[in-house]
């Protein structure tokens, strides 16, 4: 069977790129996906993950795809392809540059390929099956997380405390910020690729949706950390995440947020 390989995934970042690049900054239109709140999206989204979806549909039609904006098709299929355009779309109409392309492959039903792209700044994060590399205005060169293994040492992101609901999930959240050196909330996928490349130590959040993590799960694992649900579970389908440098790290904070 032909499977991607890393040359493949940078045209698709490729591609986004040329959508997405042009309209940062620009004031575009936002329209509100979500009549009882608000769940921003963009014609960046859409024409990005359009693009994306043409490529792999002409080299791998009999893929399937599963993507934030546009209808899934072949989810079943032994080879799943797993596009969120735009993740981060409020820093995205923010002016923010820490919103990200994810692009994930999926092999029966686990992510063993992706890339994270932040174009702004130029930077991309590929897991090619095997190991995790990093590109941008510093250079090129292999990535592994870092050698934390307690809290105490950790720095800590989320995208907002206020996403947590009030009660156990809050408590449980709670419970491992107030135990590491340094925690930041804001940065959307942007945490894990910083996680990746050794810059922070844990990602924890909620809520998330399949795409949200299709690229970030072989990023992170073939970078040397640990992804899962809270409670050890696989993170393929979203959920409440817990993404961890080391296994050791991971095992504080997952009995953390498992505890009570």
């Amino acid at each position: 069977m032909k499977l991607p390989d890393r040359a493949f995934l940078e045209r698709l970042a490729d591609a986004a790129k040329a959508e997405t690049l042009p309209r940062f900054r620009r004031g575009i239109d936002v329209v509100n996906k979500d009549a009882g709140g608000f769940d921003p999206v963009t014609e960046g989204d859409r024409a990005a993950e359009a693009a994306i979806r043409r490529v792999i549909e002409a080299e791998f039609p009999d893929h399937g795809i599963l993507g934030e904006e546009h209808e899934n098709f072949g989810t079943d299929r032994e080879c799943v392809w797993v596009i969120d355009p735009i993740d981060g779309t409020r820093a995205f109409i923010s002016g923010l540059p820490v919103w990200g392309t994810l692009i994930g492959f999926r092999r029966n039903g686990h992510a063993v390929m992706g890339i994270a792209e932040q174009p702004f700044t130029g930077e991309r994060y590929v897991a090619d099956g095997s190991h995790a590399w990093y590109s941008g205005p510093d250079g090129k060169r292999q990535i592994r997380t870092r050698d934390c293994t307690s809290l105490e040492h950790a720095i800590l992101f989320t995208t907002s405390p206020h996403l947590f609901s009030e009660g156990t999930e809050n408590r449980r959240y709670k419970s491992v910020e107030s135990r590491v050196r340094l925690f930041r909330y804001g940065v959307d996928c942007y945490a894990y690729m910083m996680l990746a490349a050794g810059h922070v130590d844990l990602v924890i959040e909620n809520g998330l949706k399949p795409y949200d993590v299709g690229a970030l799960i072989p990023l992170i694992e073939q970078a040397g950390g640990v992804i899962t649900t809270w409670d050890g579970g696989a993170p393929d389908g979203g959920g409440s995440i817990l993404a961890a440098a080391t296994p050791a790290l991971h095992a504080e904070a997952m009995a953390l947020l498992t505890a009570g």
